[in-house]
């Protein structure tokens, strides 16, 4: 049995502490803030084995360009000097290819469906409630460029065999009885499913208490002892903690913690918001992405969460209204009957995804070190490759096979 350390208490951290707590070691999570933050509690909650198509694609720059010109588009990079910025950007668009896109594909798809099995198996294990519910996805659009766009996407994942229903608005308005859904029509994802994150944070966190895993909140790793090619304890301001294995699953600060080890990350932080609406009358029945505004809707018991944009911005979580603006426009568009106003700045949640420059997560050992392993850069689908994320790095850890083919995940990939 072995001592772990992990860094970050988001949902990549609190899966490996999970899977690794069941294989027998002794864990410690760490997290600087505490737990009722971060970037999973105020995720969208959509488990999305239909997202197969990596964020570097063609056409994203081009897009992402445009956007850039407007105050509520869904996204949006801060001009600011930042060689890491530089590096990523260049590194993105040197991946925005069809051959790129092609070989993440299957990729994608793998881990996805791993996840999701991995869902499936808590759930019916009744260790943690989530709020898990089984009933696809909704991919809306309103106008004819978007569908065309919509329904290659479509083709693409019935052709790696993920099931995709395009939909006439007639058939997304049966879909849903209780809500008007204005809409030129959709893409239906049967497979999809959907969560409640903060109950899983907060249960999950429970669970892994109950177990015997150490957490500690508000404490912010500040370096680290080596010795040889192994970590062999992690320093905080407060302080210090003795480890046979290191696990870095910070999210977006992940690359502060790496420069420390001499390894610079290409990762940036991409701010998303939501808000709640609670107690909703006539709810929708199927999560939804509301495509042209790149906002989302996910039921959640009697409330709706509305989430989106993504903002390239480092480390700033300030609130900027106009991109939430954008989302509620985005709501009243396609739900005409679902009243939304604009909600006041402090009930608006914001968060960073870690994105990497290819689309694909960092999951795996760190080259020049025995004992150190990364699981961060999953970008928008951090809760939804959360499961098999802590599968793979516990089967890292344990020197097991892993359950899928990791070296698409190599965390020094760009070096």
């Amino acid at each position: 049995m072995n001592s772990v350390t992990i860094i970050g208490g988001g949902v990549s951290g609190l899966f490996s502490a999970y899977y690794l707590q069941k294989a027998g070691h002794q864990v410690t999570i760490i997290e600087q803030g505490n737990f009722s933050d971060g970037c999973s509690f105020g995720n969208a909650g959509m488990i999305v084995p239909s997202h197969i198509v990596p964020l570097a694609q063609p056409g994203m720059i081009a897009k992402g360009l445009q956007w850039m010109l407007k105050s509520t588009s869904p996204f949006y990079v801060k001009p600011r000097l930042s060689l890491d910025l530089m590096r990523w950007g260049m590194l993105f668009w040197k991946h925005s290819t069809e051959a790129h896109v092609q070989r993440s594909i299957p990729i994608l798809r793998d881990i996805s469906l791993l996840s999701k099995t991995l869902f499936q198996e808590l759930a019916a294990s009744g260790e943690v409630d989530f709020g898990w519910h089984e009933r696809g996805l909704l991919m809306l659009y309103k106008n004819a460029d978007t569908e065309h766009e919509m329904a290659e996407e479509a083709h693409l994942a019935n052709r790696a065999g993920v099931a995709a229903e395009i939909l006439n608005g007639q058939q997304v308005q049966a879909l849903e009885p209780n809500v008007k859904v204005d809409v030129r029509g959709g893409v239906y994802y049967p497979g999809d499913a959907h969560i409640t994150p903060n109950l899983l944070i907060k249960n999950l966190l429970a669970y892994l208490k109950k177990q015997g895993v150490n957490v500690l909140e508000n404490e912010e790793v500040i370096g680290f002892e080596r010795k040889g090619n192994k970590i062999t304890a992690v320093q905080t301001a407060n302080s210090k903690h003795e480890t046979e294995e290191l696990i870095i699953a910070a999210g977006a600060w992940s690359p502060i913690l790496t420069e420390k080890l001499g390894i610079s990350l290409p990762l940036q932080g991409g701010k998303g918001y939501s808000f709640m609406l609670k107690n909703v009358k006539n709810n929708i029945e199927v999560p939804a992405i509301m495509l042209e505004a790149r906002a989302t809707a996910t039921p959640m018991g009697g409330d709706l969460r509305f989430a989106g944009t993504l903002e390239v911005a480092g480390t700033d979580l300030t609130v900027n209204m106009n991109r939430v603006r954008g989302i509620v426009q985005g709501i009243n568009n396609c739900y005409p009957e679902i009243e939304v106003a604009l909600p006041e700045k402090e009930k608006v949640w914001s968060g960073l995804r870690p994105c990497s420059p290819d689309g694909l997560p960092y999951i795996g050992r760190v080259k020049g070190f025995d004992n150190v392993t990364l699981a961060t850069g999953h970008g928008m689908m951090g809760v939804s490759l959360g499961p098999a994320t802590g599968k793979l790095v516990s089967e890292v850890v344990t020197g097991k096979i892993p359950a899928m083919n990791i070296n698409a995940f190599n965390p020094l990939r760009f070096t």
